[in-house]
């Protein structure tokens, strides 16, 4: 039957309406929290995903294409293409290929997509949707908080020039390891461990630098399951780089190991940002180098032991079943998982620079500093 002619009740209509402009409204009502209420952090991560659509779309066509690594990376997968699996004999432009085997898959796909790597824009246009997709990724981290204000996401975004040009104009393979922990970190939170580890795994395997976050992890592992629990997590991130090296361990497993997770090469001092003010030997001094892994682990322990660990049993208890403790654990929360890991990221980004002798993953370090900061205030760590 039609509905009676006549004027409706006020109000009527808005029990239909989508829950996109019911949400919009509620927005313009209290626009003066918009900014500062976690409670409306998808409305700006919303917001601010469909104005980076815009921005790296701007960036494609009006900002040169830099090209530093992005032959290399095609030079190195066409070896393999072309049968050679011998990572000894696997070479670009700028040296030896020094990525585990994730990356040759991955970077595979994409010589294939891109007309063997000659389509520069196509190939720009995916790390364009790789970067929304991380995104959206950082974006469900920080909800899980409901701490963090949204006025935050701005300075992480759009407000860096050098987040866009890692991601669009470089085509660095750093975005790529990046994107799939920040997947593992969403699965934590998700309390889904193993496939966590699986995807923590898969990141190591696209570049090695993703390891300086492993120390954080085992702690996380060890709090939430002991160390029975966590030896079967710590078999499928192995198992999973033995899968991916097969190929190459079959030809050459020295080869394969000694280049792909190579922890002896060093950092040119021309890259450098922090140490730029020391001099170029001091730098490249092996001593140097030892007193940051040194001040590192030392850093970590100081954390492990009066930050992480705020047991009054000995910190060799996390070996113990969590149900056999004297001093039964809290369920990790969404906050403890992530402020533990941005407190390492920010750990990474004091001594990992030397250490590991490729470039930080810029997003990544980035993000870490800028939820560190946010996460700092709005916890009161």
């Amino acid at each position: 039957m039609a509905p009676a002619p006549g004027p409706r009740r006020k109000g009527a209509a808005g029990t239909g309406y989508p829950v996109l402009i019911r949400a919009l409204r509620r927005a313009w009502q209290e626009k003066h929290l918009v900014l500062f209420e976690p409670r409306f952090t998808p409305l700006v991560a919303a917001c601010l995903c469909l104005a980076e659509v815009g921005v790296n779309l701007w960036v494609i066509q009006r900002v040169a294409y830099t090209e530093i690594d992005w032959k290399a990376y095609m030079d190195e997968v066409e070896g393999v293409v072309n049968g050679t699996l011998d990572y000894t004999q696997l070479k670009g432009d700028t040296g030896p290929l020094v990525y585990p085997a994730g990356f040759v898959y991955i970077f595979m796909g994409l010589y294939y997509a891109t007309d063997r790597g000659t389509n520069i824009r196509l190939a720009q246009y995916f790390f364009a949707t790789l970067y929304l997709a991380t995104l959206l990724l950082v974006f469900r981290i920080y909800s899980r908080t409901n701490k963090v204000p949204p006025y935050v996401f701005f300075f992480m975004c759009c407000a860096s020039y050098r987040i866009h040009s890692i991601f669009v104009l470089r085509l660095f393979n750093d975005p790529v390891a990046m994107a799939i922990l920040f997947l593992a970190v969403n699965l934590f939170l998700e309390d889904r461990w193993s496939w966590g580890c699986f995807c923590f795994s898969l990141a190591v395997s696209v570049k090695m630098n993703v390891l300086l976050f492993a120390p954080g992890l085992l702690f996380l592992l060890l709090r939430r399951f002991g160390l029975r629990g966590t030896i079967p997590k710590l078999a499928i991130c192995a198992a999973l780089q033995v899968a991916l090296g097969f190929p190459f361990l079959m030809e050459n497993p020295v080869g394969y190991v000694s280049r792909s997770f190579d922890l002896g090469r060093q950092f040119l001092f021309k890259w450098t940002i922090n140490w730029r003010f020391l001099p170029e030997d001091v730098f490249q001094h092996r001593a140097f180098h030892l007193a940051l892994l040194v001040l590192h682990f030392t850093a970590l322990a100081l954390f492990a032991l009066y930050r992480w660990h705020r047991s009054d049993e000995n910190i060799l208890s996390l070996l113990k079943d969590p149900a056999k403790r004297k001093d039964q654990p809290e369920p990790l929360s969404a906050n403890h998982i992530l402020s533990q890991n941005v407190r390492f990221s920010c750990l990474v980004d004091y001594y990992g620079r030397v250490q590991l002798p490729e470039f930080p993953s810029g997003l990544g370090l980035k993000v870490a500093k800028a939820v560190y900061s946010s996460v700092s205030i709005a916890m009161l760590l």
